[in-house]
């Protein structure tokens, strides 16, 4: 078990240090609300259940009986939350000793941190592992896959052929989401909300998206992405993704990526009668995965 003794903390025990860096940072914005829906869960586990619904309705003869369709229950989605926890042990010797800002009050901060960015990471790991074929959905294949099974037939949400960001690549993408089917195969309307790319892509998705004309041509065409608002939710350059040419596309379909959160993120103090050391910690449960997978379209990148 690790302890913050006045070993680890020597140069805090003497006046005269100028200034102490490193634990300080400025940190980014929340962003993982960017690339889920949030909801709170006061359960176990969460589960999302999938309807296939009806088909499409044949043509009825005359004096023949009408054809039953029957609905059934498609993929399962289970939410499991996982309790994350750190904390921190202070002995009273460095406490007493520390000449500058409490050294419990600025560990604590640190602390609160670590559990933001805990999270951050989580949630960016949805997209991180979204063609990894070893973190399967209800589905039993990836987030993002060419063969997502389904009643009608395999379906995708990814590009046949991997390929960088650019304007002919997004656009692909956006048809593709254009031609969604359900489960049935029946055509169902979803829309683009926004991109979401790693800081490596921020410049090239700016000039894509933004330019008034079309980009990287001396053509007078117009932005077409830009014209038809194809992107109204905007760029979301997310910090924890990493994969440097990877991009998506979020969509409106509705249970698609989510967050439960179980326990708000808490924090503790507690004195050993013993050693009078001082215990910091912090906890916090929540689950995140994917139901429907319409929710999000991307490219893995060339």
């Amino acid at each position: 078990m690790s302890v913050v003794s006045t070993g680890n903390i020597a140069k805090l025990l003497w006046p005269g240090l100028n200034a102490r860096w490193g634990a300080n940072y400025t940190e980014h914005p929340t962003e993982y609300t960017d690339l889920v829906d949030v909801f709170s869960s006061d359960m176990t586990y969460e589960e999302d259940q999938e309807m296939t619904g009806f088909g499409m309705a044949p043509v009825k003869p005359q004096g023949q009986p009408t054809v039953y369709d029957t609905m059934s229950q498609g993929v399962t989605s289970r939410y499991t939350h996982v309790a994350y926890g750190l904390g921190f042990i202070i002995t009273r010797e460095a406490i007493d000793d520390n000449q500058y800002e409490k050294v419990g009050m600025q560990r604590t901060g640190s602390l609160a941190f670590s559990m933001r960015q805990t999270k951050e990471n989580v949630v960016a790991n949805l997209y991180n592992r979204a063609f990894n074929s070893s973190y399967v959905g209800g589905d039993g294949v990836a987030l993002l896959s060419t063969a997502h099974p389904s009643v009608a037939g395999n379906w995708s949400n990814k590009l046949a052929t991997d390929a960088d960001l650019s304007e002919a690549s997004l656009e692909d993408l956006v048809i593709q989401i254009g031609q969604a089917k359900n489960s049935r195969g029946m055509r169902i309307s979803i829309k683009p909300k926004s991109l979401v790319i790693p800081v490596q892509l921020q410049f090239e998705a700016a000039r894509i998206l933004k330019s008034v004309q079309q980009s990287g041509t001396a053509n007078n065409d117009i932005n077409a992405l830009r014209t038809m608002g194809a992107f109204p939710d905007g760029i979301k350059v997310n910090h924890y993704l990493t994969d440097a040419d990877a991009f998506f596309i979020r969509t409106d379909a509705p249970e698609s990526l989510k967050l439960f959160q179980r326990v708000a993120a808490e924090f503790a103090q507690d004195k050993d009668f013993d050693s009078d050391n001082l215990k910091y910690k912090a906890y916090e449960r929540y689950s995140t995965g994917w139901s429907d997978p319409r929710g999000l379209y991307g490219s893995a990148g060339a």
